[in-house]
Parts: C-alpha cells; sequence; structure tokens
C-alpha cells in the first residue's frame, strides 16, 4: 500500500513539466502546510497529540490526507517477543482560513480504520476521530519573509469513541478517541533563503481525565526538518524535505494513579518530498525509527507514511 501511494505521487506530479527559474528556493503559500499527524503514545489517535507542526505559510487551504502507522507489541504479559502486529490507518480532512492578516484558524477531522492481530483472531475498530480546532497567530516577520515565528494555542473536541475495554490491553492507546477534552499549544520557527529552508517546531498537549476515570498521559513533540528546492517556477515547484521528529508521552493515570508501562519516548528520521502545481498540493514522507521505547519496551515502533493532497482556497 506505502508503495502505491509513493508511486501516484511521483506520476501526478512528473504530469507537469517544470522549468528553471533564479536561484530563489520560491516556495509558494500554497506547498508548506500545518501537519498535524493525528497520532498518540504507541500509535494511536486517542489523544490527537500530533506529530509535527510543519509550517504556518499557507493562507488558505482544504484537503485529505492519509496517515499509516506499524508497530509491533507484547501479546500479554506471558511472552517476551514483540509478537503482535498493530496498524493504526487514518484519512483526515483539515482545513486552514484566515481571519485577519496575522491570525488564523486551523481545523482537522479524522477518520481511523485500527487492527491489531492477536492470537485469538484480528481486532478491528473504525469510525470518526476527535476534531482539532487551533487558533494561529503570527509573532514575528523579518524582511523578505527570511525568518518567521508563529505561535497556535488550541483544543481537541471528543468526538472519537473510548472504549473503556480496550485500555486493558498492551496498548491502551487502541482507541478512535481520548473521550476527554485535550488542549494544545504550539510554537513554529522558519528560516528561508535562496533554495533552503529550515522548520523547528515543538507542540504540547495537555490531556484531561474523560467520564471513565481514565487519564491519558500528557504528549510533547519536537520536529526539525530542512527542504531543498530541487527543481520550479511560478506554477510548479518540488522540494525534497529530510529532519528528524521526537515524542514524549507521560504516563497514563486512572482514578488518579499512575499506571506502569505506559509512558515512553520514541525519536524517528525522516525523509520525504513536497510539490505544487498552481493551486494544488502533494507532500509525502516515510518515517523510520531510530529510537523507541514505548510502553516499557512492550511496544516497539517500526514505520510511518502519509501522503496528503491539499487545494489552495
Amino acid at each position: 500500500m506505502k508503495k502505491i501511494f509513493l508511486i501516484i505521487s511521483l506520476i501526478l506530479f512528473t504530469l507537469n513539466q517544470a522549468k528553471t527559474v533564479s536561484d530563489s528556493l520560491f516556495i509558494p503559500d500554497h506547498v508548506n502546510q500545518i501537519v498535524f499527524d493525528d497520532c498518540d503514545a504507541c500509535g494511536c489517535a486517542a489523544g490527537n497529540g500530533s506529530s509535527g507542526f510543519e509550517s504556518l505559510l499557507n493562507p488558505q487551504f482544504i484537503g485529505i490526507k492519509y496517515f499509516a502507522q506499524y508497530y509491533k507489541a507484547k501479546e500479554n504479559l506471558f511472552v517476551k517477543n514483540l509478537t503482535q502486529d498493530q496498524y493504526f490507518n487514518t484519512i483526515q480532512l483539515w482545513a486552514k482560513i484566515p481571519l485577519t492578516k496575522k491570525l488564523s484558524v486551523y481545523a482537522s477531522l479524522p477518520f481511523h480504520f485500527h487492527e491489531k492481530k492477536t492470537m485469538q483472531g484480528n481486532i478491528k475498530i473504525n469510525g470518526i476521530g476527535d476534531l482539532n480546532l487551533m487558533g494561529i497567530y503570527q509573532l514575528f516577520n523579518s524582511n523578505e519573509n527570511i525568518h518567521q515565528i508563529n505561535a497556535g494555542v488550541g483544543l481537541k473536541v471528543p468526538l472519537g469513541k473510548f472504549d473503556e475495554k480496550g485500555i486493558s490491553g498492551v496498548n491502551p492507546s487502541f482507541q478512535l478517541g481520548t473521550g476527554s477534552w485535550d488542549y494544545q499549544m504550539v510554537l513554529n520557527y522558519k528560516f528561508q533563503k535562496n533554495k533552503v529552508a529550515f522548520l523547528l517546531n515543538t507542540d504540547y498537549t495537555i490531556k484531561t481525565e474523560n467520564k471513565k476515570q481514565y487519564h491519558f498521559g500528557n504528549q510533547w513533540n519536537y520536529v526539525a526538518t530542512g527542504f531543498y528546492r530541487i527543481v520550479g517556477n511560478e506554477k510548479v515547484i518540488f522540494s525534497g524535505k529530510l529532519g528528524m521528529q521526537g515524542e514524549v508521552y507521560n504516563g497514563n493515570k486512572q482514578f488518579d494513579e499512575v499506571l506502569p508501562n505506559t509512558a515512553g519516548s520514541a525519536l524517528y528520521g525522516k525523509l520525504g518530498f513536497e510539490a505544487s502545481y498552481k493551486k494544488f498540493s502533494l507532500g509525502s514522507e516515510m518515517m523510520l525509527p531510530a529510537y523507541s521505547n514505548l510502553a516499557g519496551g512492550d511496544i516497539e515502533a517500526k514505520s510511518r507514511f502519509s501522503i496528503f493532497l491539499n487545494f489552495g482556497i
């Protein structure tokens, strides 16, 4: 499936002829997107912590994104090896709408279809996830847009179903939602000059207790991504990107008691591209773990893949 999406992405781009221009990076506003990968500790979208806030350049867009995650987990307490395959898949609708020159609103609504393969048979869940809403404000923008700093605050509305039975497994995040109202804070820095762009991003999610007295741990994400313009003109651009991404999760709580083997951290390397033609933009990336210590070692991150298609409005 991952190879199919990548091949389609490359074909769509090569259908458009590109002409070289001056040594300007020339990243149009509709190329770089806000990248909220609806993921959580151990891979599920329960929490919607996001795994990146990559850019705030786009003035307005609406689009769709597919995001896949793969993990290995222990089947139960009586096995030593990581034998259970867990797959988390998300199709997300998202949009960013400006309110003023410096203030805009971001929203995303995911649909999840997850699966884990157990010795007793495959377990699947699917349905709508939690709604993300965020206000974004431009704090600083230098001459010629070389340096830019943006910040955002937002909340997650618990539309996704929380199943209390699901927290008894190795991965309590095998859910469609947290069942709680969660709050986000984001900070983004961008440097762009000539053919090169560099983005630093960090976000923190404060999660609250849900009606079942279950409390997913808070989450901190940090991302560093470099872009290089390979080819482009006023209508078409193609840029490669390379970076790293880290995630840190606090332990979950139930009835105010911290649960064992629910905290963790992971570090990923990522490689991808972004391309645009007029108002359309296409992007994809693959992520592989450089370090994984989730759920006390009971869960191991394996890979992630994403692809999006947006339209500037």
